[in-house]
C-alpha cells in the first residue's frame, strides 16, 4: 500500500510546527523549574519567620501542624525536583507499524525524503507525548506544593495572631 504523496512544503511546515511545539514544551519545563525555585525560597522564608519569631520552637498544635506541612511541602518539592528522563528524537524505540526497532542513522538513511520527514514527524510527536508526561508530573507536584505553602502561611498567621493577641496564650 502506497502512502499518498504529500507536498514538500506541507511537510516542511508540519516539521516547523512540531519543532515549535517541542520548543514551547522546553520553555514550559523551564518555567516550572523557576516556579519550583520560588516555592523553595518562599518555604525557607516561612521557616525562617517561624524560627525567628520562636513560634515553631514552642510545642503547640500550631507548631506541630506547621512542621508537618513543611515536611509534606519539602517532599512535594523534592518530588518535583527529582531527575527525570526526557526523551529526544529520533525515537529509537519500537516503530508501531513495523514492530521493530529502527536504527539511526542506518534505517533512516534508506528512507526517501518524504518517508524520512514522515518518520521524523511521528518520532517528534511520540517524543512530545512522552516528555509531556514528565512535565505534567512536575506541574502536579508544584500545584500541590503551592497549596501546602498557602496552608503553611494560613497556619503561621493564625499561630501568630493567637499567640500575640490572645492574652492567655502569651504566657507560653
Amino acid at each position: 500500500m502506497e502512502s499518498p504523496t504529500i507536498d514538500k512544503e506541507t511537510l516542511e511546515l508540519a516539521s516547523q510546527d512540531v519543532r515549535r511545539v517541542i520548543e514551547r514544551q522546553k520553555e514550559e519545563r523551564q518555567i516550572l523549574i523557576t516556579q519550583m525555585n520560588i516555592l523553595f525560597v518562599t518555604n525557607t522564608a516561612l521557616l525562617s519567620f517561624l524560627t525567628i519569631s520562636r513560634l515553631i520552637t514552642i510545642f503547640s498544635l500550631f507548631s506541630a501542624l506547621e512542621i508537618l506541612l513543611f515536611f509534606i511541602n519539602f517532599l512535594l518539592l523534592i518530588w518535583a525536583l527529582l531527575p527525570r528522563k526526557f526523551f529526544i528524537s529520533p525515537n529509537l524505540e519500537e516503530n508501531e507499524e513495523k514492530k521493530e526497532k529502527l536504527k539511526f542513522p542506518e534505517d533512516y538513511l534508506t528512507f526517501s525524503p518524504q518517508e524520512y520527514h514522515l518518520q521524523m514527524l511521528a518520532d517528534l510527536r511520540e517524543t512530545y507525548n512522552k516528555n509531556q508526561k514528565q512535565v505534567d508530573d512536575i506541574s502536579l507536584a508544584l500545584k500541590y506544593a503551592t497549596g501546602v505553602t498557602a496552608g503553611i502561611t494560613v497556619v503561621a498567621l493564625l499561630h501568630q495572631v493567637t499567640v500575640y493577641f490572645i492574652p492567655e496564650l502569651q504566657k507560653l
